[in-house]
């Protein structure tokens, strides 16, 4: 019983973490077709990047703790990117340079979005699947 509740955690941290690079792709989205200025996209955005970095973070030793080696493994290359944003300090989107980063910042939350769905795929039949087994 535990573990399928520790999968429907990480279910739901998952959920989390892609409205949040949703929400961001919609705010890029309204900042190119000019719904909003540049300073409230960027503004709006880094009030969640902080929070995103924190979820993975949480989700990637959630898996470690629980002992779920290769979600751990699959989740790494995604939290090692965010580590390495934070440390570099290219987390935040620049106000100044935000028309300039647009096409790069959308392909990269494009990739962390299509990463998160593989990984939710993942986590929702592993979930389905203990589900099942603790019923026979």
């Amino acid at each position: 019983m535990w573990d399928t509740l520790a999968w429907l955690l990480f279910f739901f941290i998952l959920i989390a973490i892609l409205v949040i690079v949703v929400y961001q792709l919609i705010c890029f989205a309204d900042l190119e077709f000019d719904y909003i200025n540049p300073y409230d996209s960027a503004s709006r955005i880094n009030d969640v990047m902080l929070t995103e970095f924190i979820a993975q973070g949480v989700l990637c030793g959630l898996y470690l703790v629980t002992g779920h080696w290769m979600m751990f493994i699959l989740a790494l290359p995604y939290l090692y990117y965010n580590i390495r944003l934070y440390s570099r300090r290219e987390h935040l989107v620049d106000v100044t340079e935000i028309f300039n980063q647009l096409n790069g910042a959308k392909k990269q939350r494009l990739l962390k979005l299509g990463h998160l769905i593989f990984l939710l795929f993942i986590t929702l039949f592993w979930m389905i699947y203990n589900a099942l087994e603790e019923e026979l």
